[in-house]
């Protein structure tokens, strides 16, 4: 989710995958794919900055959960009464 400001400076969370397109005439308006729109305090290339970054994370993470650097649970540190399930190292596959 990506952080962006109404006009009246309310600030809400918008989930970029759903963002059709960004127009800015003059102000700045976010149309999703399901017709909503949104006028937006953020410059366009302000909300394409916060796009970017959202999934540049997304890839980092993905990278480390890849790499086994990301912090997994370790099966023994995991209560039998857990519903969590570790997530498999590259070498377990």
């Amino acid at each position: 989710m990506i952080r962006v400001t109404r006009l009246n400076g309310d600030q809400f969370a918008l989930n970029p995958d759903l963002i059709e397109k960004v127009e800015g005439h003059p102000d700045t308006v976010a149309f999703l794919v399901d017709g909503t729109k949104y006028l937006l305090r953020e410059s366009v290339d302000e909300v394409l900055q916060e796009i970017r970054e959202y999934r540049a994370g997304i890839l980092a993470l993905s990278y480390e959960m890849d790499r086994t650097t990301y912090p997994l649970a370790v099966p023994e540190q995991v209560s039998s009464d857990s519903s969590v399930v570790p997530f498999p190292s590259r070498e377990e596959r």
